[in-house]
């Protein structure tokens, strides 16, 4: 077994396929319609990539009000690289929103950023053979 979607409430589709693929740098796997105002779209890290997030459009006052606080303000979704530097680079040159520069821990080297609707994410890369935190 493995994780394959994770949900995320996001207030568009295009806005959102926008920002986690061109600043994110994420692939479109899906955007198929369901109707009028409904459609299945999936993005991930990479192609083939086993988990991807479903963007899903906000429905009403309670999906809408949970937009960018999905976590209660924690650090909601990690992002594993092997290229720290070059990621972070092609991030913040896309205007990633960074919380803070840089910084290595015991695991590896890691920076908190905000995706388009200020959900909290962790990019990292991990040291050889080092647990997670």
């Amino acid at each position: 077994m493995h994780l394959s979607l994770i949900s995320l409430v996001v207030t568009d589709y295009d806005e959102a396929i926008d920002h986690y693929v061109g600043q994110l740098g994420f692939t479109l796997s899906e955007d198929t319609r369901l109707s009028d105002d409904k459609r299945w779209v999936v993005v991930a890290p990479s192609p083939g990539a086993q988990t991807g997030l479903l963007l899903a459009k906000a429905v009403g006052d309670r999906q809408t009000a949970a937009v960018g606080d999905q976590s209660g303000g924690r650090v909601f979704l990690f992002l594993e690289t092997d290229d720290f530097a070059g990621r972070f680079k092609a991030m913040s040159e896309a205007g990633v929103n960074f919380r803070e520069p840089p910084r290595r821990e015991a695991y590896g080297k890691v920076a908190v950023f905000e995706d388009l609707y200020g959900n909290r994410w962790d990019l990292i890369e991990r040291n050889g053979g080092v647990s997670r935190p």
